[in-house]
């Protein structure tokens, strides 16, 4: 029963260049990294905002957000960030897009350390 559920949810997943893109036409974009704390301080995505999946204020922290605004979510390989998709796209929020392969795959720009 709940593989029905779950199948019923199609997330949007770009390809690196395609996330980048994405991300610079689209005004309040909200990039999320959903990795833990130690990968996200070693090395993120410009501008990118920490919700660590693995927290058990996780679902809290995502239902927080405004549901208006697009978000941009990445994770080490899109596993992570794949699950992520699924549970803000089951929670009524819209503009979901995954980093297909994760930041593994990013050519973008990259920030290391504070």
């Amino acid at each position: 029963m709940l593989a029905s559920i779950f199948s019923k949810i199609h997330v949007n997943h770009l390809e690196a260049e395609a996330f980048e893109q994405k991300i610079k036409e689209t005004p309040d974009a909200v990039i999320l990294d959903v990795r833990t704390e130690e990968e996200f301080y070693h090395t993120r995505i410009p501008n990118s905002v920490l919700v660590d999946i693995y927290e058990e204020t996780f679902p809290n922290e995502i239902l927080k957000l405004d549901k208006s605004k697009a978000y941009f979510v990445y994770c080490r390989s899109g596993s992570r960030s794949n699950s992520a998709c699924q549970f803000m796209m089951k929670n009524g929020f819209e503009k979901v897009y995954n980093l297909e392969d994760g930041i593994i795959s990013w050519v973008g720009k990259l920030e290391q350390g504070e």
